[in-house]
Order: C-alpha cells, then structure tokens, then sequence
C-alpha cells in the first residue's frame, strides 16, 4: 500500500478580495471533504496575505481523480479573477 500525500496549497489573493477567496474554498471544502481518499482538506493559514489550505490523501490515483473532478473545476472558475497569482501547491 502507498503513503498518503501530503500537499498544501498557498492562494495569494488580490487586494480587497480575501473574504471572496476564502468563501470559494469553504465551498470546495464542504464538497471535497467526502470525495474518495481524503484524508484531510482544510484551510490550515488565512490572513489578507495568503491562505493555506493543507491536502491529505490516501493514494496518487485518488489524488488525480480529486485534480480532475468538478469540484477543483468549480474552484479554478470561481478564484480565476480573484487570484493575484497562480496558486503555488508543493507537495510536503
């Protein structure tokens, strides 16, 4: 059996546009945290400056059925203006 993936992701948002940034990813966690394989999915850092959010999961196959499953979409879609840059994700 494979080690869990630890990942977190950092959201840089533009100025003014914390509280939308941060309402987006309540929403994405609310749906992500019952998709098959996670472990953890919570926003673990919010400032005005950069929230963290901190990923868990129980493989790599379903780590990529979460990178491309709707939820992530609607994510991408929903911060795509919000954004001052690209969300950086690093694997821990």
């Amino acid at each position: 059996m494979s080690e869990p993936i630890d990942l977190q992701a950092t959201f840089i948002p533009n100025e003014g546009e914390f509280f939308r940034v941060k309402l987006a990813l309540e929403i994405a966690i609310d749906e992500v945290v019952n998709e098959p394989g996670c472990i953890r999915y919570e926003l673990t850092e919010a400032t005005e400056e950069k929230l963290v959010l901190t990923e868990r999961w129980e493989s790599e196959e379903l780590l990529e059925k979460h990178s491309k499953g709707i939820a992530v979409q609607d994510l991408n879609e929903s911060l795509s203006a919000l954004l001052a840059e690209p969300v950086k994700l690093e694997r821990l």
